[in-house]
């Protein structure tokens, strides 16, 4: 494996393949998605063994450490040895989808949802996937 003692990290997130290209990891970071102890870091950042960053890709979030720097991208299962995934379960889509997602089910041979159908389907959805979370009220 061919490592380094220092690395850029949009490039070390492609190869970790945390992004699908290097572009993608590089605007990732210009527009604030990539943080290291809170703070935005540009993509020309050189990363260290040890360094803890949080990632945002979409609705999903990932807190990762360094462990090791890898210059090329590998396959997944190579690429899993160069960094260790910190991101609780709570944070992770599937145990979201799995516990808190609203369950939709049609009988078999009923067809197409009429309009009235497709307006309360959207309104279940719509009060799950637009609720504000962890708001307090005083």
């Amino acid at each position: 494996m061919p490592e380094k003692d220092k690395l850029r990290i949009d490039k070390y997130l492609w190869a970790i393949r945390m992004f699908k290209t290097r572009t993608l990891a590089s605007e990732a970071c210009k527009a604030g998605r990539v943080k290291l102890d809170g703070q935005n870091i540009k993509p020309s950042h050189e990363v260290k063994i040890g360094e803890t960053y949080n990632i945002a890709k979409g609705p999903d979030r990932k807190i990762i450490t360094v462990t090791g720097l890898l210059e090329n991208r590998v396959d997944a299962k190579t690429a899993v040895n160069f960094y260790s995934d910190l991101t609780p379960v709570e944070l992770t889509p599937g145990f979201k989808s799995m516990f808190h997602a609203p369950m939709l089910r049609r009988d078999r041979g009923t067809g197409r949802p009429t309009k009235r159908d497709r307006r309360e389907i959207d309104d279940l959805q719509g009060e799950y996937f637009n609720k504000p979370e962890d708001t307090e009220e005083s």
